[in-house]
């Protein structure tokens, strides 16, 4: 009987030791897992226009800085060449683009975050020379006095909007597009000016900054921290010449982005849109004073 007794508590021992180790490492497996869930490195894909990219790289250092498992990645062009990586099917989760059109025609196409996009600044087109510089050109009115031009081409946004502008103020044709309007037509229009074409508007500050071309069409916003290598000249263009530069963001709908990306792109959107961002806009030349 009490050999009996003795085995009956000898497996119920070893029954307790199993049942207990089994509980101990399946608590271990899930706090080992989430764990690893929050500090698992989360990339974020960020499309921004290129007149952005100096205010974009201080919001990616300070936000990186205040979470440290997210990974902001920006990819800067013109709008209108960004926008064609998006629909050819570029990794893109955030949309910040210099003009309305871009944006608008991914939403048409429904690839924007329903309820996610948003007017974030404003610009103002400039015309800009080097410091030193004995330009005939004084205002938009006298760029046909210019030897050569940095231009944009249509598509990009400062094309567009210094285009738009030229037709407000007589010296292109009316077009019912001016983003269709040529290089080679605009500069047939201003008599015969020689003309480089510029693939964003970064290019233009550079061709400008080196000389090789003697004015050119930027924002304001470009100019900031290059005062050394170019001068704006006279005003910026008024906003009823060229009708308002306005600048949307969005979150854009990825089929390859996970809800860890998800939430923080839309975390993202929501640290450079808030009312302490303004700051930041506006040390980088922009207007925040936007509806």
């Amino acid at each position: 009987m009490k050999k009996k007794k003795l085995a009956i508590t000898i497996m119920m021992l070893l029954l307790l030791s199993l049942t207990g180790c089994g509980g101990g490492s399946g608590s271990e497996t899930t706090e080992e897992a989430e764990t690893e869930a929050t500090s698992e490195k989360v990339t974020v894909n960020v499309f921004a226009a290129a007149s952005l990219t100096s205010v974009m790289e201080e919001f990616e250092k300070n936000y990186e800085a205040a979470n440290e498992n997210i990974d902001i990645v920006c990819n800067f062009d013109s709008s209108g060449a960004l926008l064609t990586q998006i629909q050819e099917g570029a990794p893109c989760d955030i949309f910040f683009s210099a003009a309305q059109k871009q944006m608008d025609e991914l939403e048409s196409a429904s690839m924007v975050v329903e309820g996610t996009r948003k007017n974030v600044v404003n610009n103002q087109l400039v015309l800009i020379t080097q410091p030193d510089s004995e330009t005939a050109v004084t205002d938009l009115t006298s760029i046909g006095k210019a030897k050569s031009i940095a231009l944009a081409d249509g598509s990009v946004p400062v094309g567009k909007y210094t285009r738009q502008a030229l037709i407000k103020i007589g010296l292109l044709a009316e077009a019912e597009d001016p983003a269709s309007i040529t290089t080679q037509e605009v500069s047939e229009q201003l008599g015969g000016v020689e003309i480089s074409e510029q693939g964003n508007v970064s290019k233009v500050l550079s061709a400008v900054e080196e000389g090789s071309c003697e004015v050119g069409t930027t924002y304001v916003s470009d100019t900031v921290g290059h005062e050394d290598k170019v001068k704006i000249i006279g005003e910026p263009v008024p906003y009823d010449v060229t009708g308002d530069i306005i600048y949307p963001v969005a979150q854009i709908a990825n089929k390859d982005t996970d809800e860890l990306q998800s939430k923080a792109a839309a975390d993202f959107i929501a640290f450079i849109t808030n009312d302490e961002a303004k700051a930041l806009y506006q040390k980088f030349g922009f207007d925040t004073n936007v509806e």
